[in-house]
């Protein structure tokens, strides 16, 4: 390779990051040792992470136990031991209490009681991947949102290039995107969330953007030059995104027009850093849980 050219990649690869050094650090403290786990247990890859109306904790891992239960003070309640999933993704509690995954490589997306009693599956026999405009099926699906109502929306996915919207009980009702760089269009649909207004917003991953939808799944808006989204979460109180950054391994809060208003963290291993910041929720005091992939753990960071 010349010399010219290792130069121009070597630049290139620097450019992928945006520069938003300038944003103010938000004012979040890492609590340590959080996730009090019974003896002998450990996280696998954690995937997901979600809060329900009790703040109370729902971790998705890699591990012998996927689904697992903790208060807001990181004391262990429950486990499900035999969760029927391939590889953990996304997790959401719903406004019933319920608790609903997307499974990535089983092309999956599974609703369970809150003892993990199994209640709905949206998948292909066999959980054969769907293609792009299948309704019932999925290539690889990443995480789901809810309306107060119930209806989901679902973002399909690392293969697929969508996002598809539910009723509370399953039911198609319409779906939107394809593989591109344009407007309405994705390269890896890595997770959705929803605000108080209807609105959608997409993390298009590797268009290193956040797409910005109404409820009907036209185009309002995308946010460029905020980081590359994995993770996104609608904090109500705060009238704020919060979204995990993989790529850069860092929290960014934004306003609801794309406006950075701060960022937490930075690459490492020891405890307060990221590797992977794959998924992150946002309890009802503000204090923010954001799962690793490479680090295996959760992290809490309250104000």
């Amino acid at each position: 390779m010349s010399l010219r050219i290792l130069v121009a990649l070597t630049f290139a690869g620097s450019a992928l990051a945006a520069d938003i050094s300038g944003a103010p650090s938000l004012p979040h403290k890492l609590v340590s040792n959080w996730a009090q786990l019974p003896e002998g247990w450990n996280f696998g890859e954690c995937s997901g992470v979600a809060v329900d109306k009790d703040d109370h904790v729902w971790v998705f891992n890699r591990g012998e136990h996927p689904v697992i239960e903790f208060d807001k003070n990181g004391r262990f309640l429950q486990a499900w031991n035999k969760v029927p999933v391939t590889s953990s993704h996304g997790i959401k509690v719903d406004p019933e209490g319920n608790i609903w995954l997307a499974d990535v490589k089983g092309h999956a997306i599974m609703k369970f009681s809150r003892s993990g009693r199994l209640q709905m599956v949206i998948t292909n026999a066999g959980k054969r991947p769907g293609d792009n405009e299948t309704k019932y099926a999925f290539n690889e699906p990443t995480g789901l949102v809810f309306t107060p109502a119930g209806e989901f929306y679902v973002s399909d996915g690392y293969v697929n290039a969508r996002v598809i919207q539910y009723t509370r009980n399953g039911e198609y009702i319409r779906h939107w995107g394809k593989k591109g760089k344009g407007d309405g269009e994705f390269d890896l649909v890595h997770d959705v969330a929803l605000d108080d207004r209807g609105r959608v917003y997409v993390a298009d991953r590797t268009n290193s953007r956040v797409q910005v939808f109404d409820s009907q799944g036209r185009f309002v808006a995308k946010w460029t030059e905020v980081g590359q989204p994995w993770g996104l979460t609608y904090a109500a109180k705060e009238k704020a995104i919060y979204m995990s950054d993989g790529r850069d391994n860092r929290v960014v809060k934004l306003d609801l027009d794309g406006k950075i208003l701060g960022t937490l963290g930075s690459f490492g291993k020891a405890p307060g850093k990221f590797d992977f910041a794959h998924h992150l929720a946002v309890d009802s005091e503000g204090s923010i849980y954001v799962a690793e992939i490479k680090n295996w753990r959760v992290q809490k960071f309250s104000r």
